[in-house]
């Protein structure tokens, strides 16, 4: 693990020890431990949640994960995900006690990623493509904040979903508490202004600690502001999961657990430094999971390693994973001794932090950037990020990966198929284009190149291709570069063969160059290789070339042409 290093020499001499992380974990702990409490409160859980996430879920990845850097507590898209399903089981049982309902999650949560390592799924973290997940952030973006304008601006709504949550607060803004909105901007003021001036600075606890201050001096709660009030504080209680939770809130749990290993193994791939070792995703899932698993039994809401929070970490120069457990003390003394000095903070310096750091799941250079690269996959971030805030987080969730999925079936069946030329006075062959209109096509041979694994999904429009330049060209002789089919599924083969017949059918003659192993494999299991024969199978595609030049073909042509 990341923390059997902690100790170990490192380039030019220096040690890697707790003393070199003391400084780093603090400046961490001093941006995580208020965002712990303020996403606590997305989750419509008791702040002490986020502490606890910050608490056992931090030193378990510490022992257990992969990553030297990656800090694990909680993020936004977990912390709304898990707001959906402790709002349905309370609302299913309005006695239920948050945290019990918090510890049940994160107990599915960690059994789940525990599962998923157990089957080796760690491949799983790519099937969700980059532009989706920004465009799923993105609406997680957007639902934070409109989640957390009615705190800001002190007024009370009845959420029914994103539109009409927006329509609400529009309809109730006189209503709005000018105290409760002067807080809260005065919280953004102060993030902003430390971001802008002292950007290493700890931001999340300056907003904080000013927001308790004036709390405590002018009395707000007197005034009508919102303040957290009482807090369990001391040592953590033990929380005993409720099975009978386990069927309403797998759904949600399967979410949390693709939502969390997926961003987690992003933020300990972005930040991992070059000394590094690689991070195991197969590991990740275990430790992941067992964080989850053991936050459990003192309430923790689901956990997860967190971007920004990472980068915090690195920043600080953190060395090893001993710097999250100067977090977890953090979090821990926090808890058992400042307790009393939280509960005079007001909601509405936790919703400014909220937003002001959930906004950020909303970036529109990302999205530019997608849009200038490739307009389809910024289409599926626009239907990523409206699936959110239309269907829900949940849903949402289901939206993103069906998109992922439908994006990676479309590539798969659309693949190219290039007629390929030989550039002028060269034995350089490139696909046709009108950059080049120089280059020669060979009379009677037309050169084809498809570019992926043929299967019984593409094999079909692969086939319809290959028609249409034959066609095009009308041949003696049809080609195929096979240098860019990694192989061929049974379909696939089984519709070459035909198209060898059709061919000869037609008078013409099908070829076949540089099959890479696997694929000349499968074709010399078919009968297609007793059709071909050693003559129309070539290792290149410049011998292929030759044979035809040289007059080999015609040879050929006379003795294959009849019917077999």
């Amino acid at each position: 693990s990341a923390m059997d290093e902690a100790m170990q020499p490192e380039a030019g001499g220096r040690k890697r020890g707790f003393a070199a992380d003391l400084v780093p974990g603090l400046t961490t702990a001093a941006v995580v431990v208020p965002k712990a409490l303020a996403y606590a409160t997305i989750a419509q859980l008791p702040v002490q949640a986020g502490l606890f996430a910050a608490l056992v879920p931090m030193v378990v990845y510490a022992v257990l994960g992969t990553s030297r850097l990656l800090s694990v507590s909680t993020t936004p898209p977990i912390a709304i995900l898990c707001a959906t399903a402790i709002g349905e089981a309370l609302r299913a049982d309005p006695g239920l006690d948050p945290l019990t309902a918090a510890a049940t999650l994160s107990l599915l949560v960690g059994l789940m990623l525990i599962a998923a390592r157990i089957l080796r799924l760690g491949f799983a973290a790519n099937f969700i493509s980059e532009p989706v997940l920004t465009g799923f952030k993105a609406g997680v973006g957007f639902v934070i904040v409109v989640d957390q304008l009615p705190k800001l601006l002190g007024i009370h709504i009845h959420k029914e979903g994103f539109f009409r949550d927006v329509a609400s607060i529009v309809a109730h803004a006189p209503e709005l508490s000018w105290p409760t909105l002067g807080v809260a901007l005065g919280t953004l003021a102060v993030i902003a202004l430390a971001q802008r001036f002292l950007p290493k600075s700890p931001a999340p606890l300056l907003a904080v600690a000013l927001g308790i201050a004036v709390s405590a001096v002018v009395g707000l709660e007197a005034a009508g502001v919102s303040v957290v009030g009482a807090i369990q504080g001391g040592f953590p209680a033990l929380r005993l999961p409720q099975p009978g939770l386990f069927e309403a809130m797998w759904p949600a749990a399967a979410g949390i657990a693709l939502i969390s290993f997926t961003e987690s193994i992003a933020a300990a791939r972005a930040f991992a430094r070059n000394t590094d070792p690689p991070v195991d995703a197969n590991r990740e899932l275990f430790a992941l999971g067992a964080a989850n698993a053991a936050g459990a039994f003192i309430g923790s809401m689901p956990a997860g390693g967190g971007t920004s929070q990472t980068a915090v970490n690195r920043n600080a120069g953190a060395q090893t994973q001993a710097a999250a457990l100067v977090v977890a003390a953090t979090a821990f003394a926090t808890l058992l001794f400042l307790a009393p000095v939280l509960a005079l903070m007001p909601h509405a310096t936790l919703a400014a932090v909220v937003i002001a750091y959930s906004i950020g799941l909303v970036n529109p250079a990302e999205m530019v950037a997608i849009r200038r690269v490739r307009t389809m996959e910024f289409r599926w971030a626009l239907v990523a990020c409206l699936g959110v805030m239309v269907l829900g987080t949940l849903k949402g969730i289901v939206v993103a990966i069906v998109l992922s999925l439908a994006g990676l079936m479309y590539l798969a069946y659309d693949p190219r198929v290039y007629e390929l030329r030989r550039k002028p006075g060269t034995n350089v062959f490139r696909p046709c284009s009108p950059e080049h209109p120089q280059d020669e096509a060979i009379p009677g041979l037309l050169i084809a190149r498809p570019e992926d694994r043929l299967y019984f999904g593409n094999a079909a429009n692969v086939g319809a291709k290959m028609h249409a330049l034959t066609q095009a060209a009308a041949p003696q002789v049809v080609l195929i570069d096979c240098s860019a089919i990694p192989g061929f599924e049974y379909t696939a083969l089984k519709m070459l063969i035909e198209g060898e017949e059709k061919q000869r059918e037609q008078g013409r003659e099908l070829w076949l160059a540089a099959l890479n192993p696997e694929a000349l494999a499968q074709v010399r299991r078919t009968p297609l290789a007793q059709l071909l024969g050693e003559r129309r199978l070539f290792p290149s595609l410049h011998s292929a070339v030759a044979a035809f030049e040289s007059g080999a073909g015609s040879v050929i042509r006379a003795a294959d042409t009849s019917p077999r």
